[in-house]
């Protein structure tokens, strides 16, 4: 069986983003957005697809299109998110209270 492309999608109707295996939900991080700020609220994986590194492929790819947009900050209230910008920092400019306005 080969390698099955990862679809992530922002669905704004449910405030999270999802990352898809094939047909499969594999991760979604949910987001609350004031229109400034996005709190990125909580990363989750379905247990069945833990210690893949979907999680981090989800708060990247989020991460990167709120910087492509370039109109909001990041609030990581999510533990994950959190230690995932520790450990990018090259994202750090994106974060609540870095931003230079």
């Amino acid at each position: 069986m080969g390698v099955t492309e990862l679809t992530f999608t922002n669905d704004k109707s449910a405030s999270r983003y999802e990352l898809r295996r094939g047909d499969e939900l594999v991760s979604v991080l949910d987001y609350r957005d004031n229109g400034r700020t996005i709190a990125l609220t909580r990363a989750f994986t379905i247990p069945t697809y833990r210690g893949h590194g979907y999680a981090a492929v989800i708060t990247e790819r989020a991460v990167e299109e709120i910087e492509r947009a370039g109109d909001r900050t990041v609030l990581p209230v999510c533990w994950y998110v959190a230690d995932w910008f520790a450990d990018n920092p090259a994202h750090a400019g994106v974060l609540e209270g870095q931003r230079v306005r």
